[in-house]
């Protein structure tokens, strides 16, 4: 069973150790994957309704982890099984950097967020695929270093995109293929 749920960040120790509260633990499994806002975790211990995972330096430095305050909303995601339909795109769990959000404006029931990032080998090309927060979402504006996603209600409201602010912080995990593509022809 695939699925993309909200849970509460609990807290986090100072190994970092994030310990998240959920009411699907009994689901879940010591050294299990699974992606937290976007970030490939590995489950390591489990007591009653508690997960911990545990972020390393590298994960903490590219990713918005190490913003979380208690209470806040995290979207996790289970690994797809390999039996399973791609509802999306190739999403690894591999954060590759964070972004801003610059612009939020309802249009209609549905939201437009534009984000921007620091210029780097990662790019994003219209109607191309790019992961907010492990979601996977559709490109409908690409510039230099800065994007538009579409939102439509139901993401909204089952996301944490809702709770995302101006000038809130994202992570981002761009289109393996681009990111494929761009290095080979950075070495021409």
């Amino acid at each position: 069973m695939d699925y993309l749920q909200i849970m509460i960040f609990h807290h986090i120790n100072v190994d970092g150790d994030f310990h998240f509260k959920s009411n699907l633990v009994s689901e879940f499994r010591v050294d299990q994957s699974i992606s937290h806002n976007g970030v490939c975790l590995t489950v390591v211990d489990i007591s009653e309704d508690i997960y911990v995972v545990t972020a390393i330096n590298e994960t903490l430095n590219k990713s918005n982890l190490g913003e979380l305050e208690i209470g806040d909303s995290v979207n996790i995601e289970r690994s797809m099984l390999a039996n399973g339909r791609l509802d999306g795109h190739i999403v690894q769990g591999h954060v590759d950097q964070t972004g801003i959000c610059e612009t939020i404006s309802e249009q209609g029931g549905s939201f437009l967020m534009t984000f921007k990032y620091t210029s780097s080998d990662n790019i994003t090309v219209e109607k191309g695929s790019i992961c907010i927060n492990g979601i996977s979402l559709t490109v409908v504006n690409s510039k230099e270093s800065s994007f538009s996603v579409a939102i439509i209600p139901y993401t909204w409201e089952n996301t944490n995109l809702k709770d995302v602010k101006i000038g809130g912080c994202v992570n981002l995990e761009f289109d393996i293929l681009g990111k494929y593509i761009s290095k080979l022809f950075s070495k021409s």
